[in-house]
């Protein structure tokens, strides 16, 4: 995310609506704000059913982020893995 003065609490919201709105399912919220040398205060985990919704998650998150923070991520990566992908914002 850009220097924007956001909340966490902000960015889940909206990053869990943008999941939502293109119906991820089994949202998990890993809160590692507690643990020593984290490069990021939550780790938030879904499951898409296909390339396409994947794609979708991906795209909705950044267009909810973007529509309601005004803000964007500075990169956004996917790796596809055996069983799914991986993205980071």
């Amino acid at each position: 995310m850009s220097t924007k003065n956001i909340s966490n609490d902000d960015l889940l919201a909206n990053i869990i609506k943008g999941i939502e709105d293109v119906k991820g399912a089994d949202i998990d919220i890993l809160d590692l704000r507690e643990l020593d040398n984290t490069v990021c205060d939550y780790f938030i985990i879904c499951n898409g059913n296909s390339n396409t919704q994947v794609n979708a998650i991906t795209n909705s998150i950044q267009k909810v982020v973007s529509k309601e923070l005004k803000d964007k991520p500075w990169h956004v990566k996917v790796v596809k893995m055996a069983n799914g992908y991986l993205w980071t914002m």
